[in-house]
């Protein structure tokens, strides 16, 4: 018989070959599982950290000592409107400008109230209407020249007629 010259050497290791192909592409795999998980953590960690309470700014209000006035009435009786005055402004300069204005604001005031009837006052509709010419009332400059007020706000603090 004869022999083979290949017999009695070993075969090449073509197996071992495959087995570190296999482990290069599962550590490859989970290198760049690990890598893109990393990366979606670090983004939802951002995302779930909370934001900064946004604090609003406080409200500026300028506060009108409260008035008391003789109203027109149909049935031509004494009527009595005590009312108190806060307005709600939107910045400093529109706060420091009433304040300085007070005189002449509380004159307009004055001059409005007691023009309005008793009969109108007393309903929810008469009360909004007396809002809207109050705010009226800043369109008239109180001075040349003047800046643009920001009035956003009338609030009744005392209201009553009698």
């Amino acid at each position: 018989m004869a022999k083979n010259p290949n017999a009695g050497t070993s075969r090449k290791p073509w197996w071992l070959l495959g087995i570190i192909l296999i482990v290069l592409s599962m550590a490859s795999s989970a290198g760049v599982y690990f890598l893109l998980d990393s990366k979606s953590e670090a983004s939802t960690e951002t995302a779930e950290e909370p934001a900064e309470p946004i604090k609003p700014e406080p409200p500026i209000f300028v506060t009108v000592s409260p008035f008391t006035v003789n109203l027109q009435s149909d049935q031509y009786e004494q009527r009595l409107l005590y009312i108190g005055l806060s307005f709600k402004v939107g910045d400093e300069t529109t706060r420091e400008m009433l304040e300085q204005n007070m005189p002449q604001l509380r004159s307009r005031l004055l001059l409005l109230f007691s023009s309005q009837h008793a009969e109108g006052l007393t309903t929810p509709e008469g009360k909004q209407a007396l809002s809207q010419q109050i705010l009226a009332l800043f369109d008239e400059p109180f001075s040349d020249p003047q800046p643009e007020l920001a009035v956003n706000d009338v609030l009744y603090t005392d209201f009553i007629v009698q």
